[in-house]
Protein backbone atom coordinates (compact mmCIF):
# COMPACT_ATOMS: atom_id res chain seq x y z
CA UNK A 1 0.00 0.00 0.00
CA UNK A 2 1.12 3.58 -0.95
CA UNK A 3 -0.18 6.75 0.92
CA UNK A 4 0.93 10.50 0.86
CA UNK A 5 2.05 11.87 3.68
CA UNK A 6 0.32 14.71 5.79
CA UNK A 7 1.32 17.70 6.24
CA UNK A 8 4.04 18.37 9.01
CA UNK A 9 2.51 18.61 12.64
CA UNK A 10 3.13 18.41 16.34
CA UNK A 11 3.95 16.50 18.00
CA UNK A 12 5.66 14.76 14.80
CA UNK A 13 4.38 11.61 13.37
CA UNK A 14 6.45 8.42 14.62
CA UNK A 15 4.63 5.61 12.85
CA UNK A 16 2.23 4.31 10.78
CA UNK A 17 -0.25 1.73 10.90
CA UNK A 18 -1.11 -0.48 7.97
CA UNK A 19 -3.84 -3.20 8.14
CA UNK A 20 -7.20 -4.60 6.88
CA UNK A 21 -9.15 -5.00 9.93
CA UNK A 22 -9.92 -7.80 11.95
CA UNK A 23 -8.56 -11.18 11.07
CA UNK A 24 -5.64 -8.91 8.87
CA UNK A 25 -1.86 -9.53 9.11
CA UNK A 26 -1.11 -5.13 10.17
CA UNK A 27 2.46 -3.74 9.72
CA UNK A 28 4.02 -0.96 11.54
CA UNK A 29 6.78 1.28 9.34
CA UNK A 30 7.97 4.69 10.58
CA UNK A 31 7.48 8.13 10.23
CA UNK A 32 9.47 8.32 6.68
CA UNK A 33 7.69 5.45 4.70
CA UNK A 34 5.37 6.15 2.41
CA UNK A 35 4.73 2.57 1.65
CA UNK A 36 4.54 -0.94 2.93
CA UNK A 37 3.72 -4.52 2.22
CA UNK A 38 1.20 -5.97 4.21
CA UNK A 39 1.57 -9.69 4.52
CA UNK A 40 -1.71 -11.90 4.33
CA UNK A 41 -2.83 -13.74 7.68
CA UNK A 42 -3.79 -17.88 7.06
CA UNK A 43 -7.12 -18.11 6.38
CA UNK A 44 -7.58 -14.37 5.07
CA UNK A 45 -9.00 -14.17 1.48
CA UNK A 46 -9.80 -10.10 1.11
CA UNK A 47 -7.86 -7.41 2.11
CA UNK A 48 -9.39 -3.53 2.29
CA UNK A 49 -5.75 -1.81 3.17
CA UNK A 50 -6.12 1.37 5.34
CA UNK A 51 -3.14 3.18 6.55
CA UNK A 52 -3.19 5.59 10.01
CA UNK A 53 -0.35 7.48 11.03
CA UNK A 54 0.58 7.84 14.87
CA UNK A 55 2.11 10.27 17.35
CA UNK A 56 2.61 10.76 21.09
CA UNK A 57 -1.20 11.90 21.34
CA UNK A 58 -2.49 9.29 19.30
CA UNK A 59 -3.88 7.70 15.99
CA UNK A 60 -5.06 9.94 13.13
CA UNK A 61 -7.88 9.11 10.90
CA UNK A 62 -8.09 6.05 9.08
CA UNK A 63 -7.33 6.58 5.26
CA UNK A 64 -8.71 3.48 3.39
CA UNK A 65 -7.39 2.31 -0.02
CA UNK A 66 -10.37 2.60 -2.99
CA UNK A 67 -10.04 -1.07 -3.89
CA UNK A 68 -10.84 -4.14 -2.02
CA UNK A 69 -8.53 -6.85 -3.04
CA UNK A 70 -8.59 -10.99 -3.23
CA UNK A 71 -5.45 -12.17 -1.28
CA UNK A 72 -3.51 -15.12 -0.98
CA UNK A 73 -1.77 -15.95 2.84
CA UNK A 74 1.65 -15.26 2.85
CA UNK A 75 3.75 -18.56 4.38
CA UNK A 76 3.74 -18.54 8.32
CA UNK A 77 2.38 -15.65 8.80
CA UNK A 78 -1.10 -15.59 10.89
CA UNK A 79 -3.47 -12.94 13.06
CA UNK A 80 -3.70 -12.75 17.00
CA UNK A 81 -6.84 -10.74 18.19
CA UNK A 82 -7.36 -9.35 21.52
CA UNK A 83 -10.38 -7.86 22.80
CA UNK A 84 -9.74 -5.57 25.50
CA UNK A 85 -11.76 -2.99 28.20
CA UNK A 86 -11.09 -1.82 31.84
CA UNK A 87 -12.59 -0.10 34.20
CA UNK A 88 -16.28 -1.54 33.60
CA UNK A 89 -17.34 -1.91 37.47
CA UNK A 90 -20.40 -3.54 37.18
CA UNK A 91 -21.79 -1.51 34.23
CA UNK A 92 -24.03 -4.68 33.73
CA UNK A 93 -26.94 -2.93 32.16
CA UNK A 94 -27.25 -0.66 28.69
CA UNK A 95 -27.86 3.43 29.27
CA UNK A 96 -27.17 6.29 27.04
CA UNK A 97 -23.33 6.12 27.31
CA UNK A 98 -23.13 1.98 28.66
CA UNK A 99 -22.75 -0.53 25.98
CA UNK A 100 -24.47 -3.26 28.67
CA UNK A 101 -22.78 -7.12 29.34
CA UNK A 102 -25.15 -8.31 27.07
CA UNK A 103 -24.75 -6.34 23.85
CA UNK A 104 -20.93 -6.43 24.96
CA UNK A 105 -21.32 -10.41 24.51
CA UNK A 106 -22.53 -10.35 21.36
CA UNK A 107 -20.68 -8.20 19.76
CA UNK A 108 -17.38 -10.52 21.54
CA UNK A 109 -19.44 -12.99 19.75
CA UNK A 110 -18.66 -11.58 16.44
CA UNK A 111 -15.49 -10.58 17.22
CA UNK A 112 -14.25 -13.73 17.43
CA UNK A 113 -15.59 -15.11 14.22
CA UNK A 114 -12.90 -13.07 12.53
CA UNK A 115 -9.52 -15.03 14.13
CA UNK A 116 -9.61 -18.18 15.76
CA UNK A 117 -6.70 -16.64 18.10
CA UNK A 118 -8.59 -14.55 19.73
CA UNK A 119 -8.24 -13.72 23.06
CA UNK A 120 -10.36 -11.50 25.71
CA UNK A 121 -8.67 -9.53 28.26
CA UNK A 122 -9.27 -6.77 31.57
CA UNK A 123 -7.24 -4.48 32.66
CA UNK A 124 -8.62 -4.16 36.18
CA UNK A 125 -10.85 -2.61 38.31
CA UNK A 126 -14.16 -5.01 36.64
CA UNK A 127 -15.81 -4.86 40.37
CA UNK A 128 -16.11 -2.04 42.75
CA UNK A 129 -17.45 1.66 42.78
CA UNK A 130 -20.08 -0.25 41.23
CA UNK A 131 -23.96 0.61 40.97
CA UNK A 132 -26.29 -1.66 42.73
CA UNK A 133 -27.04 -3.75 40.27
CA UNK A 134 -23.70 -5.48 41.11
CA UNK A 135 -22.54 -3.78 44.41
CA UNK A 136 -26.07 -4.60 46.27
CA UNK A 137 -25.12 -8.05 45.40
CA UNK A 138 -21.47 -8.19 47.07
CA UNK A 139 -20.33 -8.01 43.05
CA UNK A 140 -21.52 -11.41 41.93
CA UNK A 141 -23.84 -10.64 38.96
CA UNK A 142 -20.82 -8.87 37.65
CA UNK A 143 -17.95 -12.02 37.90
CA UNK A 144 -20.99 -14.13 36.22
CA UNK A 145 -21.33 -11.45 33.10
CA UNK A 146 -17.69 -11.81 32.83
CA UNK A 147 -17.76 -15.46 32.68
CA UNK A 148 -20.83 -15.32 30.19
CA UNK A 149 -18.79 -13.31 27.87
CA UNK A 150 -16.27 -15.18 28.16
CA UNK A 151 -13.36 -12.88 29.57
CA UNK A 152 -9.93 -15.35 29.46
CA UNK A 153 -7.80 -13.09 31.95
CA UNK A 154 -7.72 -10.16 33.90
CA UNK A 155 -5.54 -7.91 36.19
CA UNK A 156 -6.36 -6.71 39.55
CA UNK A 157 -7.32 -2.63 40.26
CA UNK A 158 -7.77 -1.21 42.96
CA UNK A 159 -10.97 -1.15 42.84
CA UNK A 160 -10.96 -5.29 43.35
CA UNK A 161 -9.82 -4.09 46.99
CA UNK A 162 -12.38 -2.11 48.01
CA UNK A 163 -13.68 -5.13 49.97
CA UNK A 164 -11.41 -7.51 52.27
CA UNK A 165 -9.29 -9.91 50.84
CA UNK A 166 -11.81 -12.58 51.97
CA UNK A 167 -14.21 -10.98 49.57
CA UNK A 168 -11.27 -11.24 46.73
CA UNK A 169 -10.84 -14.54 46.89
CA UNK A 170 -14.33 -15.53 46.36
CA UNK A 171 -14.44 -13.84 43.48
CA UNK A 172 -11.13 -15.76 42.20
CA UNK A 173 -13.25 -18.66 43.23
CA UNK A 174 -16.20 -17.69 41.12
CA UNK A 175 -14.10 -16.74 37.97
CA UNK A 176 -14.25 -18.80 34.78
CA UNK A 177 -11.47 -16.60 33.59
CA UNK A 178 -7.60 -16.49 34.95
CA UNK A 179 -6.43 -13.60 37.23
CA UNK A 180 -2.26 -12.32 37.28
CA UNK A 181 -0.91 -9.66 38.42
CA UNK A 182 3.08 -9.52 38.70
CA UNK A 183 4.29 -6.80 41.42
CA UNK A 184 2.22 -8.04 44.31
CA UNK A 185 5.22 -8.99 47.34
CA UNK A 186 3.03 -12.83 47.33
CA UNK A 187 0.16 -14.00 45.55
CA UNK A 188 -0.96 -16.74 48.81
CA UNK A 189 -3.59 -15.05 50.13
CA UNK A 190 -5.57 -14.49 46.42
CA UNK A 191 -5.36 -18.53 46.59
CA UNK A 192 -8.53 -19.28 46.78
CA UNK A 193 -10.43 -23.09 47.47
CA UNK A 194 -10.37 -23.57 43.51
CA UNK A 195 -8.38 -20.69 41.87
CA UNK A 196 -5.62 -18.34 42.87
CA UNK A 197 -3.93 -15.74 41.26
CA UNK A 198 -0.74 -16.01 38.85
CA UNK A 199 2.24 -13.90 37.92
CA UNK A 200 2.04 -14.46 34.33
CA UNK A 201 -0.72 -16.89 32.18
CA UNK A 202 -0.13 -18.63 29.01
CA UNK A 203 -3.32 -18.98 26.99
CA UNK A 204 -3.50 -21.09 23.99
CA UNK A 205 -6.37 -20.67 20.81
CA UNK A 206 -5.74 -21.08 17.18
CA UNK A 207 -2.68 -22.66 17.45
CA UNK A 208 -0.51 -19.54 19.37
CA UNK A 209 0.33 -19.39 22.64
CA UNK A 210 -0.08 -15.58 24.51
CA UNK A 211 1.53 -14.53 27.54
CA UNK A 212 -0.55 -12.18 29.78
CA UNK A 213 1.17 -10.79 32.54
CA UNK A 214 -0.48 -8.25 34.87
CA UNK A 215 0.04 -5.23 37.07
CA UNK A 216 -1.78 -2.94 39.70
CA UNK A 217 -1.51 0.95 40.41
CA UNK A 218 0.81 0.76 43.38
CA UNK A 219 -1.68 4.13 44.51
CA UNK A 220 -4.17 0.93 45.63
CA UNK A 221 -2.95 1.32 49.46
CA UNK A 222 -3.84 4.68 49.65
CA UNK A 223 -7.38 4.25 47.71
CA UNK A 224 -8.65 1.34 49.32
CA UNK A 225 -9.69 1.06 53.22
CA UNK A 226 -7.32 0.67 55.63
CA UNK A 227 -6.53 -2.94 56.01
CA UNK A 228 -7.90 -4.40 52.88
CA UNK A 229 -4.44 -5.35 51.95
CA UNK A 230 -4.09 -6.74 55.31
CA UNK A 231 -3.16 -11.14 55.11
CA UNK A 232 -2.51 -11.99 58.57
CA UNK A 233 -2.07 -9.53 61.69
CA UNK A 234 0.59 -6.69 60.69
CA UNK A 235 1.30 -8.36 57.04
CA UNK A 236 -0.60 -7.12 53.97
CA UNK A 237 0.24 -6.67 50.30
CA UNK A 238 2.39 -4.13 49.40
CA UNK A 239 2.58 -3.38 45.73
CA UNK A 240 5.32 -2.19 43.67
CA UNK A 241 5.89 1.01 41.72
CA UNK A 242 8.39 -0.24 39.09
CA UNK A 243 7.83 -2.23 35.81
CA UNK A 244 11.01 -4.62 36.81
CA UNK A 245 9.36 -7.62 38.39
CA UNK A 246 6.23 -7.30 35.74
CA UNK A 247 9.18 -7.21 33.20
CA UNK A 248 10.73 -10.44 35.14
CA UNK A 249 7.14 -12.40 34.18
CA UNK A 250 7.23 -10.99 31.04
CA UNK A 251 10.68 -12.95 30.38
CA UNK A 252 9.19 -16.05 32.45
CA UNK A 253 6.05 -15.89 29.84
CA UNK A 254 8.20 -15.86 27.06
CA UNK A 255 10.33 -18.74 28.60
CA UNK A 256 7.34 -20.33 29.40
CA UNK A 257 6.52 -20.90 25.73
CA UNK A 258 4.08 -17.61 24.48
CA UNK A 259 4.87 -16.32 21.40
CA UNK A 260 3.30 -12.79 21.90
CA UNK A 261 3.18 -11.31 25.87
CA UNK A 262 0.65 -8.69 26.44
CA UNK A 263 0.62 -6.41 29.69
CA UNK A 264 -2.31 -5.61 31.51
CA UNK A 265 -1.59 -2.71 33.35
CA UNK A 266 -3.81 -0.76 35.75
CA UNK A 267 -2.29 2.33 35.19
CA UNK A 268 -3.49 5.42 32.96
CA UNK A 269 -2.53 7.90 30.76
CA UNK A 270 -3.83 11.43 32.14
CA UNK A 271 -2.72 14.12 29.53
CA UNK A 272 -0.72 15.69 26.23
CA UNK A 273 1.78 18.35 27.12
CA UNK A 274 4.22 19.79 25.20
CA UNK A 275 4.56 17.53 22.55
CA UNK A 276 4.41 14.52 25.32
CA UNK A 277 1.96 12.15 26.42
CA UNK A 278 1.63 11.97 30.21
CA UNK A 279 1.03 9.42 32.53
CA UNK A 280 1.91 6.03 34.41
CA UNK A 281 0.62 4.08 31.47
CA UNK A 282 3.09 5.48 28.86
CA UNK A 283 5.76 5.81 31.73
CA UNK A 284 5.50 1.64 32.08
CA UNK A 285 5.11 1.22 28.15
CA UNK A 286 7.94 2.89 27.56
CA UNK A 287 10.03 0.70 30.01
CA UNK A 288 8.73 -2.68 29.18
CA UNK A 289 10.09 -4.93 26.31
CA UNK A 290 9.16 -7.77 24.52
CA UNK A 291 5.75 -7.35 24.44
CA UNK A 292 2.74 -6.73 21.79
CA UNK A 293 0.89 -4.37 23.44
CA UNK A 294 0.37 -2.57 26.90
CA UNK A 295 -3.80 -1.84 27.93
CA UNK A 296 -3.93 0.57 30.71
CA UNK A 297 -6.79 1.82 33.11
CA UNK A 298 -7.44 3.60 35.99
CA UNK A 299 -7.75 7.32 34.87
CA UNK A 300 -10.65 6.12 32.32
CA UNK A 301 -9.59 8.33 29.97
CA UNK A 302 -9.42 7.03 26.45
CA UNK A 303 -5.87 6.55 24.42
CA UNK A 304 -4.26 4.99 21.66
CA UNK A 305 -0.55 5.42 20.53
CA UNK A 306 2.89 3.40 20.09
CA UNK A 307 4.96 4.16 23.23
CA UNK A 308 8.45 3.06 22.35
CA UNK A 309 7.57 0.73 19.88
CA UNK A 310 4.53 -1.04 22.43
CA UNK A 311 0.87 -0.53 21.43
CA UNK A 312 -0.53 1.07 24.32
CA UNK A 313 -4.49 1.17 24.56
CA UNK A 314 -6.85 2.41 27.34
CA UNK A 315 -10.70 2.50 27.00
CA UNK A 316 -13.25 4.20 28.42
CA UNK A 317 -14.63 3.06 31.72
CA UNK A 318 -18.10 1.64 31.64
CA UNK A 319 -18.28 -0.46 29.53
CA UNK A 320 -18.55 2.81 26.99
CA UNK A 321 -16.24 1.08 24.25
CA UNK A 322 -13.90 -1.79 23.85
CA UNK A 323 -10.75 -2.05 22.06
CA UNK A 324 -9.74 -4.63 19.13
CA UNK A 325 -6.25 -5.14 18.44
CA UNK A 326 -4.74 -7.01 15.52
CA UNK A 327 -1.50 -8.63 15.70
CA UNK A 328 0.34 -10.15 12.93
CA UNK A 329 3.04 -13.25 13.86
CA UNK A 330 5.62 -14.69 11.88
CA UNK A 331 5.35 -18.15 13.70
CA UNK A 332 8.42 -19.11 11.97
CA UNK A 333 10.63 -16.66 13.35
CA UNK A 334 8.56 -15.56 16.21
CA UNK A 335 8.91 -11.55 15.37
CA UNK A 336 5.99 -9.49 15.47
CA UNK A 337 5.20 -7.58 11.93
CA UNK A 338 2.89 -4.87 13.38
CA UNK A 339 -0.29 -4.48 15.09
CA UNK A 340 -3.21 -2.37 14.63
CA UNK A 341 -5.96 -1.08 17.64
CA UNK A 342 -9.67 -0.12 16.95
CA UNK A 343 -11.86 1.61 19.27
CA UNK A 344 -15.28 0.35 19.51
CA UNK A 345 -17.48 2.04 20.93
CA UNK A 346 -21.46 2.35 21.87
CA UNK A 347 -22.70 3.89 17.93
CA UNK A 348 -21.21 1.19 16.25
CA UNK A 349 -23.21 -1.51 17.94
CA UNK A 350 -26.24 0.32 17.39
CA UNK A 351 -29.24 -2.36 16.11
CA UNK A 352 -27.12 -5.46 17.79
CA UNK A 353 -28.99 -8.38 19.29
CA UNK A 354 -28.31 -8.46 23.18
CA UNK A 355 -26.72 -12.16 24.43
CA UNK A 356 -29.79 -14.22 25.63
CA UNK A 357 -28.31 -16.33 28.62
CA UNK A 358 -26.08 -12.69 29.59
CA UNK A 359 -29.79 -10.16 29.36
CA UNK A 360 -31.89 -12.95 31.52
CA UNK A 361 -28.89 -13.04 34.21
CA UNK A 362 -28.64 -9.57 34.36
CA UNK A 363 -32.77 -9.37 34.18
CA UNK A 364 -33.22 -11.78 37.18
CA UNK A 365 -30.71 -9.47 39.32
CA UNK A 366 -32.74 -6.25 38.07
CA UNK A 367 -36.10 -7.50 39.28
CA UNK A 368 -34.48 -8.83 42.85
CA UNK A 369 -32.93 -5.28 42.82
CA UNK A 370 -35.85 -3.10 41.83
CA UNK A 371 -38.04 -4.32 44.88
CA UNK A 372 -35.48 -2.80 47.32
CA UNK A 373 -34.49 -0.15 45.30
CA UNK A 374 -36.78 1.40 43.03
CA UNK A 375 -38.15 3.24 46.14
CA UNK A 376 -38.70 7.10 45.60
CA UNK A 377 -37.33 9.20 47.78
CA UNK A 378 -38.20 12.74 46.47
CA UNK A 379 -37.49 15.16 43.49
CA UNK A 380 -34.44 17.25 42.36
CA UNK A 381 -34.54 20.35 39.76
CA UNK A 382 -31.92 19.73 37.45
CA UNK A 383 -28.99 16.85 37.52
CA UNK A 384 -26.08 17.29 39.52
CA UNK A 385 -22.99 16.44 37.78
CA UNK A 386 -20.56 14.39 37.32
CA UNK A 387 -17.48 13.25 35.57
CA UNK A 388 -16.00 15.10 32.60
CA UNK A 389 -12.15 16.15 31.51
CA UNK A 390 -11.13 16.47 33.88
CA UNK A 391 -13.35 15.13 36.60
CA UNK A 392 -15.82 17.71 38.13
CA UNK A 393 -16.07 16.68 41.35
CA UNK A 394 -12.32 15.58 41.85
CA UNK A 395 -11.08 18.60 40.39
CA UNK A 396 -13.07 21.65 42.20
CA UNK A 397 -15.96 22.47 44.06
CA UNK A 398 -19.29 20.57 42.73
CA UNK A 399 -22.71 20.84 43.95
CA UNK A 400 -23.14 17.51 44.99
CA UNK A 401 -19.75 17.70 47.47
CA UNK A 402 -21.44 20.80 48.41
CA UNK A 403 -24.72 19.47 49.32
CA UNK A 404 -23.76 16.65 50.87
CA UNK A 405 -21.46 18.00 53.14
CA UNK A 406 -23.68 20.86 54.11
CA UNK A 407 -25.87 18.44 55.16
CA UNK A 408 -23.66 16.11 57.23
CA UNK A 409 -22.25 19.73 59.20
CA UNK A 410 -25.98 19.74 59.66
CA UNK A 411 -26.76 16.60 61.46
CA UNK A 412 -23.62 16.45 62.86
CA UNK A 413 -23.07 20.09 64.27
CA UNK A 414 -19.25 19.83 63.64
CA UNK A 415 -17.17 23.18 62.59
CA UNK A 416 -16.12 21.29 59.44
CA UNK A 417 -16.66 18.73 57.18
CA UNK A 418 -14.52 17.20 54.43
CA UNK A 419 -15.19 14.29 51.65
CA UNK A 420 -13.43 13.28 49.26
CA UNK A 421 -14.64 13.82 45.13
CA UNK A 422 -13.38 10.21 43.88
CA UNK A 423 -16.64 9.15 46.60
CA UNK A 424 -19.13 11.00 44.15
CA UNK A 425 -19.50 8.04 41.19
CA UNK A 426 -22.28 9.23 38.98
CA UNK A 427 -24.98 12.03 38.56
CA UNK A 428 -28.05 12.49 40.74
CA UNK A 429 -30.05 10.99 39.36
CA UNK A 430 -27.52 8.49 38.42
CA UNK A 431 -27.34 7.58 35.16
CA UNK A 432 -25.75 4.23 35.76
CA UNK A 433 -28.86 3.17 37.81
CA UNK A 434 -31.68 1.82 35.69
CA UNK A 435 -35.40 1.32 37.26
CA UNK A 436 -37.70 -1.18 36.73
CA UNK A 437 -40.76 1.64 36.97
CA UNK A 438 -42.10 2.77 34.08
CA UNK A 439 -43.47 6.05 33.11
CA UNK A 440 -44.61 8.27 35.17
CA UNK A 441 -41.53 8.45 36.58
CA UNK A 442 -39.41 11.20 35.18
CA UNK A 443 -35.94 10.39 34.06
CA UNK A 444 -32.72 12.35 32.30
CA UNK A 445 -32.37 13.13 29.59
CA UNK A 446 -36.27 13.61 29.34
CA UNK A 447 -36.20 17.68 29.41
CA UNK A 448 -38.25 18.24 32.86
CA UNK A 449 -38.67 21.11 35.56
CA UNK A 450 -37.65 18.03 38.01
CA UNK A 451 -36.55 14.35 37.76
CA UNK A 452 -37.97 11.83 40.11
CA UNK A 453 -34.83 10.31 42.18
CA UNK A 454 -35.16 6.93 43.70
CA UNK A 455 -33.14 4.67 46.09
CA UNK A 456 -30.95 2.86 43.68
CA UNK A 457 -29.75 6.54 42.16
CA UNK A 458 -28.45 7.27 45.87
CA UNK A 459 -27.04 4.19 46.15
CA UNK A 460 -25.43 4.33 42.79
CA UNK A 461 -23.52 7.97 43.47
CA UNK A 462 -22.31 6.58 46.62
CA UNK A 463 -22.29 2.77 46.47
CA UNK A 464 -19.32 2.12 49.20
CA UNK A 465 -21.24 2.09 52.62
CA UNK A 466 -18.99 4.22 53.60
CA UNK A 467 -19.97 6.03 57.45
CA UNK A 468 -19.63 9.37 59.00
CA UNK A 469 -16.90 9.98 61.49
CA UNK A 470 -16.76 12.97 64.02
CA UNK A 471 -13.33 13.83 65.12
CA UNK A 472 -10.72 16.93 65.89
CA UNK A 473 -8.42 18.40 63.69
CA UNK A 474 -5.92 20.69 64.70
CA UNK A 475 -5.35 24.16 61.82
CA UNK A 476 -2.57 22.34 61.07
CA UNK A 477 -3.55 19.20 60.16
CA UNK A 478 -6.54 21.00 58.30
CA UNK A 479 -4.03 22.65 56.01
CA UNK A 480 -1.84 19.10 55.68
CA UNK A 481 -4.78 17.43 54.62
CA UNK A 482 -5.99 20.19 52.18
CA UNK A 483 -2.72 19.97 51.06
CA UNK A 484 -2.91 16.38 50.96
CA UNK A 485 -5.88 16.91 48.93
CA UNK A 486 -5.13 19.05 46.09
CA UNK A 487 -1.67 17.47 45.56
CA UNK A 488 -2.76 14.90 42.68
CA UNK A 489 -4.87 17.89 41.13
CA UNK A 490 -6.94 16.82 38.68
CA UNK A 491 -8.60 13.99 38.57
CA UNK A 492 -7.37 12.65 41.64
CA UNK A 493 -10.37 10.72 44.23
CA UNK A 494 -8.43 12.40 47.17
CA UNK A 495 -9.82 15.86 45.96
CA UNK A 496 -11.91 17.72 48.72
CA UNK A 497 -15.04 18.62 48.87
CA UNK A 498 -15.94 20.36 51.81
CA UNK A 499 -18.78 22.66 54.22
CA UNK A 500 -17.78 24.94 57.28
CA UNK A 501 -14.74 26.83 55.66
CA UNK A 502 -13.32 28.10 52.65
CA UNK A 503 -10.31 27.34 50.82
CA UNK A 504 -7.74 28.73 47.89
CA UNK A 505 -5.02 26.59 46.19
CA UNK A 506 -2.43 26.82 43.34
CA UNK A 507 -1.76 23.23 42.14
CA UNK A 508 1.26 24.82 40.23
CA UNK A 509 3.14 25.41 43.33
CA UNK A 510 5.64 22.11 44.51
CA UNK A 511 3.66 21.23 48.34
CA UNK A 512 6.75 22.48 50.08
CA UNK A 513 7.08 25.24 52.96
CA UNK A 514 8.51 27.91 50.77
CA UNK A 515 5.65 26.90 47.97
CA UNK A 516 2.68 25.31 49.27
CA UNK A 517 -0.27 24.66 46.86
CA UNK A 518 -2.72 25.91 50.16
CA UNK A 519 -2.83 29.19 49.94
CA UNK A 520 -5.24 30.24 52.50
CA UNK A 521 -8.04 28.77 54.73
CA UNK A 522 -10.68 30.60 56.13
CA UNK A 523 -13.97 30.53 57.93
CA UNK A 524 -17.20 31.30 56.13
CA UNK A 525 -17.01 34.84 57.55
CA UNK A 526 -13.35 35.60 55.89
CA UNK A 527 -11.74 34.75 59.28
CA UNK A 528 -8.75 33.24 58.65
CA UNK A 529 -7.87 29.51 59.86
CA UNK A 530 -4.48 29.37 61.00
CA UNK A 531 -2.12 26.02 60.61
CA UNK A 532 -1.28 25.91 64.44
CA UNK A 533 -2.67 23.54 67.90
CA UNK A 534 -6.25 25.52 67.66
CA UNK A 535 -8.86 22.65 67.54
CA UNK A 536 -12.14 22.32 65.54
CA UNK A 537 -14.55 19.60 64.82
CA UNK A 538 -14.84 17.57 61.79
CA UNK A 539 -17.01 15.00 60.14
CA UNK A 540 -15.62 13.09 57.64
CA UNK A 541 -16.20 9.42 55.92
CA UNK A 542 -14.67 6.43 57.99
CA UNK A 543 -12.12 5.89 54.92
CA UNK A 544 -10.88 8.68 55.29
CA UNK A 545 -10.56 9.01 58.90
CA UNK A 546 -8.27 5.99 58.77
CA UNK A 547 -5.99 7.15 56.26
CA UNK A 548 -7.31 6.37 52.54
CA UNK A 549 -6.32 8.11 49.95
CA UNK A 550 -3.33 9.25 51.54
CA UNK A 551 -5.30 10.95 54.81
CA UNK A 552 -3.10 9.53 56.94
CA UNK A 553 -2.92 10.49 60.83
CA UNK A 554 -4.84 14.08 60.16
CA UNK A 555 -8.32 13.18 61.91
CA UNK A 556 -6.92 11.93 64.70
CA UNK A 557 -8.55 8.38 63.95
CA UNK A 558 -8.04 6.55 67.68
CA UNK A 559 -10.87 9.20 68.89
CA UNK A 560 -13.14 9.21 65.83
CA UNK A 561 -16.60 8.38 66.79
CA UNK A 562 -18.29 6.36 63.95
CA UNK A 563 -21.91 7.81 63.16
CA UNK A 564 -24.21 6.26 60.90
CA UNK A 565 -24.08 5.48 57.02
CA UNK A 566 -22.54 8.38 55.08
CA UNK A 567 -25.62 8.90 52.76
CA UNK A 568 -28.39 8.88 54.68
CA UNK A 569 -28.12 12.76 54.81
CA UNK A 570 -28.91 12.69 51.32
CA UNK A 571 -31.39 10.32 51.85
CA UNK A 572 -33.27 11.78 54.45
CA UNK A 573 -33.08 15.23 53.32
CA UNK A 574 -35.01 14.30 49.75
CA UNK A 575 -37.47 12.38 51.40
CA UNK A 576 -37.92 15.68 53.99
CA UNK A 577 -38.89 17.82 50.65
CA UNK A 578 -40.95 15.50 49.12
CA UNK A 579 -42.74 15.16 52.34
CA UNK A 580 -43.03 18.97 52.72
CA UNK A 581 -43.81 19.43 49.00
CA UNK A 582 -40.64 20.17 48.00
CA UNK A 583 -38.15 19.81 44.87
CA UNK A 584 -34.74 19.15 46.30
CA UNK A 585 -33.10 22.30 44.49
CA UNK A 586 -29.32 21.39 42.91
CA UNK A 587 -27.58 24.10 44.70
CA UNK A 588 -25.44 26.81 43.13
CA UNK A 589 -21.26 27.10 43.66
CA UNK A 590 -20.53 29.86 45.92
CA UNK A 591 -16.92 30.01 45.99
CA UNK A 592 -15.83 27.65 49.04
CA UNK A 593 -13.16 26.32 46.87
CA UNK A 594 -11.15 28.81 44.07
CA UNK A 595 -7.90 27.80 42.38
CA UNK A 596 -5.74 30.69 41.74
CA UNK A 597 -3.81 29.18 38.90
CA UNK A 598 -3.18 26.17 36.87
Amino acid sequence: MKWKPPAPGSPPITNYVVHAGPGSCPVTVGPNRTSAIMPVARGQKTAHPEVSAVNAYGYSPTARSSRTLKVSPTAHYRNVQVIQFSDFHGALEESNNNIGAAVLETAFQKERAHSASTFTAVSGDSIGGAPPISSAFEERPTIKALNLMKVDVSTFGNHEHDRKLDHLRQMIDLSNFKWTVANYSTLEPLKGAKHRAKPYVVLKRGGVKVGFVGMNTPETKDLVAPGNLEYAPGKEITIGAGVADVQKQVDAARKAGAQIVIALIHQGWSTNQDGSALGPLVTVAGQLKHVAAVYGGHTHQPYTSITSGNTTVETKNSGQEYSRLQVCLNDKTGRVAGTAVQVIGKKSLAGLKPDAATAEMVGRYQKELGAKYDVKLGSVNGVFPSGGNPVVQRAGETPMGNLTADLLRARYKTDFVMTNGGGIRDTLPAAGYIPNLKPPIVRPPTPAPSYDVLLGDVMTVYPFNSAAATSTVTGEQLWKALENGVSKWPGDGRFPQISGFRFSFNPQNEGTREKPRIISVTRLDGTPIAPDATSYTITVIDYMAFGGDGYSDFFNPTSAKIQGPFADVLIDQLKADMAAGRVTAVPALDGRIVRVAG
